[in-house]
C-alpha cells in the first residue's frame, strides 16, 4: 500500500536520495569520513545475495547506508561498514571491536550525484539522521546475506520486512531485520549472526547489534520504501 492517504505526482520519491525524511531526528555532522568513504565498492563486505536496492555501479557510502564509528581510522571518524578486510582487522584489535558502532543513516551519498554539486568530497563530511524521527528508506537487503542464529532461514532466503520489528545493520551496512520466520513460518528466529550483521560479525558475538529502528510500513509491490521510526 502507498504511504499516507491522497494522490500525488510521486515526486518525493523520485530523488537521488534513497533516505527521505518524514520526520526529522537530529542532522549529525560532527566527526569526518574516512577515506574508504568515497571509494568502498558496493556491496562493501559480501558480494554474494546481493540486494536488488542497491547501486553497485556507486562507490562511497550511499544515501540511506548506515553510519558507523571506525575505531580502525581514529578518533572522531565516521564511515560505513568497511570491506571485509576492514572489518576482520577490527575484529582482531579488541579496543576497536567493541568501539566499532552504528551511530544512524546517512542522508547523501558521499560522492554525490551527476550534475549535482558534491559538499560531501568537499568538506570530508557525510551527514547523517542519528536520534529518533520517522523516515522511509530504498536501500535495505533483500536476501540474507549469512544464516540466521540458528540457521533456519538460511543465507540466500528471502527477506520479508514485518511490521513492528526492529532494524540492525548488515555486514554491507544497509538495513536489515532484526527477526524472521523459519522457513515453516512457525517459529521466529533472530537475524543477528556474525555471517549478517556487520557489529556481530566485528565483535565476535551474535546479537550484538545495535538497533536502529522499528518497521511501521513494510516495503511492498506499491511502497518501495521500508518505514520505520528510528531508535539509535
Amino acid at each position: 500500500m502507498p504511504i499516507g492517504l491522497g494522490q500525488a505526482s510521486g515526486g518525493w520519491t523520485e530523488s537521488s536520495a534513497a533516505l527521505r525524511i518524514l520526520y526529522a531526528g537530529i542532522r549529525n555532522s560532527e566527526g569526518l569520513l574516512t577515506d574508504d568513504s568515497f571509494t568502498q565498492t558496493n556491496p562493501p563486505a559480501v558480494a554474494t545475495n546481493v540486494s536488488t536496492k542497491v547501486d553497485t555501479t556507486i562507490n562511497g557510502v550511499l544515501s540511506g547506508s548506515v553510519a558507523f564509528t571506525r575505531p580502525d581510522v581514529g578518533s572522531d571518524f565516521i564511515g560505513g561498514a568497511g570491506s571485509e578486510d576492514n572489518q576482520i582487522l577490527m575484529a582482531g584489535i579488541p579496543s576497536q571491536a567493541i568501539g566499532f558502532k552504528a551511530l544512524g543513516v546517512f542522508i547523501n551519498t558521499a560522492v554525490g550525484n551527476a550534475y549535482e554539486n558534491t559538499p560531501g568530497v568537499a568538506s570530508g563530511k557525510g551527514p547523517y539522521m542519528s536520534q529518533m524521527g520517522t523516515y522511509g528508506n530504498q536501500l535495505y537487503e533483500t536476501s540474507l546475506i549469512g544464516d540466521s542464529v540458528h540457521g533456519d532461514p538460511v543465507a540466500g532466503a528471502a527477506i520479508t520486512y514485518y511490521t513492528g520489528v526492529g532494524l540492525i545493520a548488515s555486514r554491507n551496512g544497509y538495513l536489515t531485520p532484526l527477526l524472521q520466520l523459519n522457513a515453516a513460518g512457525t517459529g521466529i528466529d533472530t537475524c543477528d549472526d556474525q555471517s549478517v550483521s556487520a557489529e556481530s560479525f566485528v565483535a565476535g558475538n551474535d546479537e550484538m547489534s545495535t538497533l536502529i529502528g522499528i518497521v511501521k510500513m513494510p516495503p511492498d509491490a506499491t511502497q518501495s520504501e521500508v518505514v520505520y521510526d528510528q531508535r539509535i
